[in-house]
């Protein structure tokens, strides 16, 4: 977006860990409203049954103004990016440069504060201009079963 700061989300339609993800998001964008666009990709691998996206977390993240939500096809867009893991979120300025990449929860499925969250709210309301990169927490995007143990990445 060439007026406002657009914000890149990958998500596992399946993670369990998502659903702090996408309240945290919701939260940023309540507290950003207005400050930037989103958008969560939902990865779909292949081969998959037709109901794959059909979870509540994409209904959720759907329901959040300023939220598009996207089918990521065989993962085509999260490679593009380099996203590997599932809540990975990038933040690009209208400019297109990269000032946030990394994950928005302080630990696999947890909501509350982080720096993360911090980081990006910092970014939006001009008190910072450094580039962040913070750990995700996740589940891997291209596993059709999410596993809660030893999933993270940094």
């Amino acid at each position: 977006d060439a007026v406002q700061p657009t914000l890149v989300m990958f998500a596992h339609p399946h993670c369990p860990c998502m659903g702090a993800n996408i309240g945290e998001l919701e939260l940023l964008m309540t507290r950003c409203q207005g400050k930037l666009n989103a958008q969560v990709w939902f990865i779909e691998p292949a081969g998959v049954p037709r109901d794959w996206l059909q979870t509540s977390l994409v209904k959720k993240a759907s329901a959040i103004p300023g939220v598009t939500v996207h089918c990521d096809l065989g993962g085509k867009e999260a490679q593009r990016f380099h996203a590997e893991t599932s809540g990975e979120a990038l933040l690009y300025n209208e400019d297109g440069n990269l000032l946030f990449q990394g994950g928005i929860t302080l630990s696999r499925g947890h909501s509350g504060d982080n720096p993360g969250r911090s980081a990006l709210v910092n970014l939006l309301e001009h008190k910072t201009e450094t580039k962040i990169k913070t750990p995700v927490f996740g589940c891997s995007l291209f596993e059709a079963v999410c596993h809660v143990e030893g999933s993270s990445s940094q």
